[in-house]
């Protein structure tokens, strides 16, 4: 009887908060939640899910949904439980991490993404040093997996590295 209790329950939040997003949508509103929005099941709404589908002692999430100036488009999802990251060997992430923190790679991995590919018009932006410090951070960025070289001379993020770098941006902002 208790378990049935717990389940008309959760169908009842489930139900709730479905209604609650049908209503901003047919407001004109968005989904999506304005940043410092109390904690509350409709703010948390990504929280609540994950929650849903993980047992204790949890996990961590992160997901985007992405549209460049470029007209390219990313969807990406990546989870893994508490137990399997707090396991892991966390150096193994040191050197995509080292290959970040520098705000010149930060710049190009910026201006990449925003659409200015080539070395040659990258080479033009007076904040990306000269053509020698420009090679060393795109080879750098590359050994780490954050570029791809497309042809010669035309660097790419790889497309299943754009939500995690946002992400990673996301997080060191807080």
């Amino acid at each position: 009887m208790g378990e049935e209790r717990a389940d008309e329950s959760s169908l009842v939040e489930r139900l709730a908060r479905l209604e609650e997003r049908v209503a901003r949508l047919e407001a004109g509103g968005s989904l999506a939640e304005p940043v410092g929005a109390p904690a509350d099941v409709g703010a948390l709404w990504a929280l609540a899910g994950l929650k849903d589908r993980v047992p204790a002692p949890g996990a961590v999430l992160f997901t985007g949904t992405v549209g460049l100036p470029t007209g390219e488009h990313y969807e990406w999802q990546e989870g893994r439980t508490t137990e399997d990251l707090m396991g892991a060997d966390w150096t193994q992430g040191a050197a995509a991490l080292a290959a970040l923190a520098h705000p010149v790679r930060l710049l190009l991995l910026r201006e990449i993404l925003l659409g200015t590919r080539t070395t040659a018009a990258l080479g033009e932006h007076e904040q990306l040093g000269t053509s020698g410090q420009l090679y060393h951070h795109l080879r750098q960025l590359v050994a780490a997996g954050w570029l791809r070289a497309e042809s010669r001379g035309e660097y790419a993020v790889p497309g299943e590295r754009v939500v995690p770098l946002l992400a990673l941006l996301l997080a060191a902002r807080r």
